[in-house]
């Protein structure tokens, strides 16, 4: 068990709930598929971030009216300012420096639904040995979370390439097992396949499985 006065972090999650969500899961799902499984993934990695030991505040950015029902004192949700993925990442990393005590920021996209608390708990062990960190994704060339410690500034480079931007712009990769479910984004059917191989969250299963009873996809 983390000790009480182990160093605590703030979470920031940016989600993505509209159509405009998921779009490489196209083909067979509709708008409306791809929006509710954006948002299961999201609840998700919610979920886990929040049950984490080593995490003290959750903040999500997303669409007005997204994740409103989140009932939880811990978690702040506020909306996207709509200046795309980094500039959502940034908003939520202002809001996280507006009075909340914490030892450290961390950014935790969405779209990690086979996500374990334990997982994140031993990144954010990791992390505080550097003043900048991040996780790549899977593949090795995207990044699934960056960190700062307090008192360093978190510049996020979410996009093509983003491990090799982080890792020039001083952020440490942390030594996460690629099988970790803190790696495994998920923007095609292919990676959906892997993280349900590794254990997806409740709102996901849900999600797909309401989704395949009307056989949309496989």
């Amino acid at each position: 068990m983390t000790d009480v006065t182990d160093p605590r972090w703030t979470v920031v999650v940016p989600v993505k709930g509209s159509i405009d969500a998921k779009t490489r899961l196209g083909g067979e799902l509709s708008d409306g598929d791809r929006a509710r499984i954006a948002v299961a993934f999201a609840r998700d990695t919610i979920a886990a971030a929040s049950a984490a030991l080593r995490v003290v505040h959750v903040i999500v950015v997303t669409e007005p009216g997204t994740l409103a029902d989140l009932d939880d004192p811990d978690i702040l949700v506020i909306d996207d300012p709509g200046t795309g993925l980094n500039g959502a990442v940034r908003f939520g990393i202002r809001a996280a420096q507006m009075g909340w005590r914490h030892d450290g920021v961390a950014v935790l996209l969405g779209d990690l639904p086979a996500l374990r608390s334990d997982d994140l708990d031993e990144a954010l062990a990791q992390a505080l040995a550097h003043p900048l960190s991040f996780v790549p994704d899977a593949e090795g060339t995207g990044t699934s979370m960056i960190t700062a410690a307090l008192g360093s500034d978190l510049e996020p480079l979410f996009g093509p390439g983003s491990a090799e931007a982080h890792r020039a712009a001083g952020h440490r990769p942390l030594g996460i097992d690629p099988a970790s479910g803190l790696r495994r984004d998920v923007d095609t059917f292919d990676a959906l396949a892997e993280a349900e191989v590794l254990g997806v969250g409740a709102f996901t299963q849900a999600a797909l499985a309401a989704i395949r009873s009307t056989e949309r996809i496989a």
